[in-house]
């Protein structure tokens, strides 16, 4: 079986970005958008997100709003999926 993820990614988005995203996803949940770099390192503490999560988070820049996990994953240089019109 193939994964139904694939037929929507963008190229050069590999599995283990997806992966990756879906573990900050996970860490911050729905509720805390939009955030800056402070107020998603704490979400995902709460949330009880992984060393690498929390460390890429940190790794964001300071001051800046973020809308989505997209804009997270865009920013921390992993590849994502494109907005389809």
């Amino acid at each position: 079986m193939t994964d139904p993820h694939q037929a929507a990614t963008a190229p050069g988005t590999d599995q283990a970005d997806l992966d990756h995203r879906a573990a900050l996803a996970e860490a911050l949940g729905k509720e805390v958008w939009p955030a800056d770099r402070d107020q998603l390192v704490a979400k995902a503490q709460e949330g009880g997100g992984t060393d690498r999560v929390l460390a890429d988070l940190r790794r964001l820049p300071a001051g800046q709003q973020f809308e989505n996990v997209q804009e997270v994953a865009r920013a921390l240089g992993l590849g994502t999926e494109q907005q389809r019109f």
